[in-house]
Order: C-alpha cells, then sequence, then structure tokens
C-alpha cells in the first residue's frame, strides 16, 4: 500500500502526491498519514496514525472510496509480541512489558537526559535465550542461572534539542546469576537500525561478556 501526507483535508483527491502514489499502487490503495503523529512518511508509521485509505483500481485510478481508519487515534504501547510467545519471563517480574519499557528509557536516557518516550511497538516476537544447570540436591529441578532476549522495536522519542524522532532497532536485555540473585548482574544494548538477526546471533556472546562466563 503506497502512502499519501495531505497538506489540505478538503483537497485531498486532487492532491498530486496522490495521484502519484495511486498510480504506483494499482489494485490496492494509498493510505492517509496523520503528520500530529509522524515527521517522515515514509519511515515507521503506527498503526494508529493512519487516517484511512483511499481505494485504487486495476488501472491505478482512484475509484472513490475511502475508508476510514478504526484505530486512528494517538499512538500507543504495543508490547503484545513479548507477552504473547509462551516463553518465560519471570527473570523480568511481575510485568514483563513494563520492564523491558523501563529498559528503553534508561537507553536513551543515557544519551539524552531529557528523553521522553511517547509509545513502543515490540515489531516481532523477541530471540529468548534461557540458560541453567541442575539442582544440586534434586537433579529433576532446574535452576535458571542466565536468561537474555532481543526485541526489534519501533518508537517515538522527544527531546528539547531535536523534538519527536521515531526510531527502529533492536533492545536487548541480558541477565547472569539468577540463582543467585545477591549476585545478579543485567545489561542492556540499544541497537539502532540493525535487524532481529543480527542482534539475535550476539545473545549468547552478550551474555557471557557481563561477567566473562561466570552466570552461575
Amino acid at each position: 500500500m503506497g502512502r499519501f501526507w495531505p497538506r489540505s483535508r478538503k483537497a485531498i483527491p486532487n492532491e498530486p502526491a496522490l495521484l502519484a502514489a495511486t498510480a504506483e499502487n494499482p489494485g490496492g490503495g494509498v493510505a492517509e498519514i496523520d503528520p500530529r503523529y509522524v515527521d517522515d512518511p515514509n519511515g515507521y508509521v503506527p498503526p494508529e496514525a493512519i487516517r484511512g485509505a483511499w481505494l485504487v483500481d486495476s488501472s491505478g485510478r482512484l475509484t472513490g472510496e475511502y475508508q476510514e481508519n478504526p484505530r486512528h487515534g494517538v499512538p500507543q504501547d504495543d508490547f503484545s509480541k513479548l507477552t504473547d510467545p509462551d516463553h518465560w519471563l519471570g527473570w523480568l517480574g511481575d510485568d514483563p512489558a513494563t520492564a523491558v519499557r523501563k529498559g528503553i528509557e534508561e537507553s536513551l536516557r543515557a544519551q539524552v537526559a531529557d528523553a521522553a518516550v511517547e509509545w513502543v511497538k515490540i515489531l516481532e516476537t523477541p530471540r529468548f535465550l534461557t540458560g541453567g544447570r541442575r539442582h544440586l540436591e534434586d537433579e529433576q529441578v532446574m535452576l535458571v542461572t542466565r536468561a537474555a532476549l532481543a526485541a526489534p522495536f519501533a518508537l517515538s522519542v522527544r527531546t528539547t534539542l531535536h523534538g519527536r524522532s521515531i526510531l527502529q532497532g533492536v533492545f536487548s536485555w541480558a541477565a547472569v546469576n539468577l540463582s543467585a540473585p545477591e549476585a545478579r548482574k543485567d545489561r542492556h544494548w540499544f541497537d539502532l537500525d540493525v535487524g532481529l538477526d543480527w542482534a539475535g546471533e550476539r545473545l549468547q556472546g552478550r551474555i557471557y561478556e557481563i561477567d566473562g562466563g561466570d552466570g552461575r
């Protein structure tokens, strides 16, 4: 589907940008992007920022039909791809989504102190790693000693200097010594403009980076 950024609501059918996008999307549609929520229509656009779509016939012309987007509105967090998979996330506490969001915010504020995250969306099912060892007194019990995840994201962040920016990348988190809470160590990685495969391949090494591979 093409994308269209209107200058005027009334002028939508005659906008050159709309007509150009229409010709490039025969048999499809052209999404109308709400500029209140997105600064660059060619980058990541959250579903809520789409007002609707003009339908295009097979010859690349407007049909005159416009479908409104029922989800249109202020973009919201979406961590469902993190929490929906049947994977143990107990090492992140009772609310994994809140923990990951906080970790992302901390990573941004380490770079710009006044960074304020407006929304975060996890785009794909993260890569997970979990390691452990047998309990010394009961071999039927497995103790989790280390865990990690790599979660691809899109987010909107505001700073005083730069205003709003929409970023994409992968947020990774690794923790070791989970069976000995007093010795637990955690580390975050905030990699911009990388893919999940790239970050997933580095998870194992990053776990061992934290403390030289002790990870009790």
